[in-house]
């Protein structure tokens, strides 16, 4: 394991927090979590940097934006123990997570794509013909309606469920989602932004913005793995030196 890394170049606490728009806490903080390599002490206790702490920085603060904040924590101090594997496992496991929230999207945008529309008018349903309708049992949409994926209304006389033409676009995108393999689980959040968005139509920009999220994601792993693997070579150059 590399520790008090010599080099040429020497900085202060505040130093490297100015090149970075810190605070000399939160170096200082960094140092503390691992995710700076532990620095120098002069005689009086004053800690040393160097530009190999500058390039830990760098690749830490570059690797948040695609990765989170705890993930990119966990990969730095994976990189200075040495435990390169573990590092490159976790960055693994971002691109994983990046790869299935695409698939999500693209599955929400195809149920989207499916539903039959409903007219208002004609949009009330009771359980029986709605699962028939959808080729599932009235215990399904029971069962959906406990997990807050459908909300039909009593009818006040009979005091069955009564399944309105939203309820109705609920339910058919629940079963193109669970037909895709998401859990109930999953779900929920979607159809609460369909909720939120107040109704399918309205769904396009925020579609746009999920798209646009996922591909800033993408570009930021990528400057993150520039950064990171501009370190890599600083400890390289370090340890040989």
């Amino acid at each position: 394991m590399l520790r008090n890394p010599q080099s040429s170049g020497r900085l202060r606490p505040i130093d490297l927090a100015r090149a970075h728009a810190l605070s000399t806490q939160a170096v200082r903080n960094y140092e503390e979590a691992g995710i700076l390599p532990e620095a120098e002490r002069s005689e009086y206790g004053y800690r040393g940097y160097t530009p190999l702490h500058a390039s830990a920085l760098r690749a830490f603060l570059a690797l948040v934006p695609g990765h989170g904040h705890q993930a990119a924590t966990s990969i730095m101090q994976a990189v200075n123990r040495d435990a390169i594997e573990d590092a490159l496992e976790l960055i693994d496991a971002s691109h994983a997570q990046l790869r299935e929230d695409r698939r999500t999207l693209r599955s929400v945008e195809a149920a989207l794509a499916e539903l039959s529309p409903v007219p208002q008018e004609r949009g009330d349903m009771f359980v029986g013909p709605l699962a028939g309708k959808l080729g599932i049992r009235p215990a399904t949409l029971r069962k959906w309606e406990r997990a807050g994926l459908v909300r039909p209304r009593r009818d006040r006389h009979t005091g069955y469920r009564v399944y309105s033409a939203a309820d109705v676009r609920d339910a058919q995108l629940v079963h193109q989602l669970r037909r895709g393999g998401y859990r109930l689980a999953q779900i929920v959040p979607l159809i609460a932004q369909l909720r939120s968005a107040g109704g399918v139509a309205p769904l396009g920009s925020m579609l746009h913005d999920w798209h646009a999220r996922l591909s800033a994601r993408g570009r930021a792993m990528l400057t993150g793995a520039a950064a990171l693997d501009a370190y890599l070579d600083c400890r390289w150059d370090q340890a040989r030196g």
